[in-house]
């Protein structure tokens, strides 16, 4: 059969170290069907490769899978037959032998990645997601396995570790496919579902903090907002220092102005680990000071927010006067700080500094403006703010 990038190296690494462990303990990801050399299954393979007539390859393989095909040269029949219908771009029956392969060795990563790489190219979605997930559930497996029973535990994690290390292209593949092909779904409930699918499959991949982000808010865009809350929770289980997922829940709770002790606890939360946050690589630095900037302030106008239902006027009034200068980057969030300002600043009694705040939320072109704009014909009825420009944004 034919072996996609990687295996050959991990071949040749079990032939070098196999003087040091049994036959038991030697370290494969995909089980290798032994054939003898000289022997006539051997040579009935050869006469396959060699052929160059698909008709005749293919009669070649029936008479191989007749000769030879129990135990495990069924399997590599199998493998015979993939490998032809692959060239032949006959996705069918490669799922069908492949599936065969499967029921064989379950722990086959080599063919559960050469199913998801046809399914790929056939562009049957759906089947490619669930044959990656086999792959990423092999691997899983074999990355948790410990040394066979008489085995060299040293000598056993030195060969796991290097036959991943040669099946890496495979892996980097696998996780990129469907990371890839998952956030091109248009609809934000699937692509929620699929993201949560990519988590429990790849929980360490170069991906999975992007996707870890995009379940719950996917799960927001489409006001699903139980699976929203579920997702981030999930989350926040294995990573509570999530900054974006904190702040997710932080937001959605203080502006339903409900479950005011999680999303101040969220929120605190937030900031605190925002202050250890390490730039990733890649990132420059200016654009990581922007991202720091703005999620702190997203803390602080959540804070305000949790505050201003409490009706605790001063800590809320605090609370977005430091957000502003920071969500400026953003023109909705700072609409939205300064409209949240304005209120405050009415609760305090300083009616023209909330006119200057609610003039601010309308000078942005958001969702906001028009709702500041009711405030402000509300305070120039009542004689405040006679219209002039607006403070400098606190």
């Amino acid at each position: 059969m034919r072996r996609l990038p990687g295996l050959s190296f991990v071949a040749a690494i079990l032939f070098v170290l196999s003087i040091f462990a049994p036959r038991s303990a030697r370290a494969q990801i995909t089980h290798e069907s032994p054939v003898q050399a000289g022997s006539p299954e051997d040579k009935a393979l050869t006469d396959i490769t060699n052929a160059t007539d698909p008709t005749q390859k293919l009669a070649l393989i029936d008479k191989f899978m007749s000769d030879f095909g129990t135990g495990d040269m069924q399997r590599v029949a199998d493998e015979q037959y993939v490998d032809y219908y692959a060239d032949q771009k006959n996705s069918a029956k490669v799922y069908e032998y492949g599936e065969k392969i499967l029921a064989l060795d379950p722990d086959d990563f080599q063919i559960a990645v050469t199913l998801a790489h046809t399914a790929a190219d056939a562009g049957d979605d759906d089947r490619m997601y669930g044959y990656i997930e086999k792959a990423a559930a092999i691997l899983q497996r074999y990355e948790k396995q410990t040394a066979p029973a008489g085995a060299d535990a040293a000598t056993w994690d030195v060969l796991r570790k290097r036959a991943i290390a040669g099946d890496q292209d495979n892996i980097n593949y696998i996780e990129y496919t469907f990371f890839t092909t998952a956030l091109r779904v248009d609809d934000p409930n699937q692509k929620g579902a699929l993201m949560e699918r990519y988590v429990a499959a790849f929980p360490d991949s170069l991906y999975t903090e992007r996707a870890e982000v995009l379940a719950p808010a996917s799960y927001q865009q489409a006001k699903n907002f139980p699976k929203m809350v579920d997702a981030a929770n999930a989350v926040l289980a294995v990573n509570p220092n999530n900054v974006s997922v904190l702040l997710l829940l932080a937001d959605y709770y203080s502006e339903g102005g409900q479950h005011l002790d999680l999303a101040l606890a969220d929120a605190k939360q937030a900031l605190a680990a925002l202050t250890t946050a390490t730039k990733p690589d890649g990132v420059s630095d200016d654009d990581w000071q922007k991202q720091i900037a703005l999620q702190t302030g997203l803390a602080w106008t959540a804070l305000g927010q949790v505050y201003i239902t409490q009706k605790n006027q001063t800590p809320a009034l605090n609370a977005f006067q430091t957000a502003a200068p920071l969500l400026k980057a953003d023109p909705v969030a700072y609409a939205r700080n300064q409209y949240r300002l304005g209120f405050a600043l009415l609760n305090l009694k300083r009616n023209q500094d909330a006119y200057d705040a609610f003039s601010q939320a309308a000078s942005v072109d958001s969702p906001y403006r028009a709702l500041a704009q009711v405030k402000l014909d509300e305070l120039q009825h009542a004689g405040v703010g006679v219209p002039h420009a607006a403070k400098k944004a606190q």
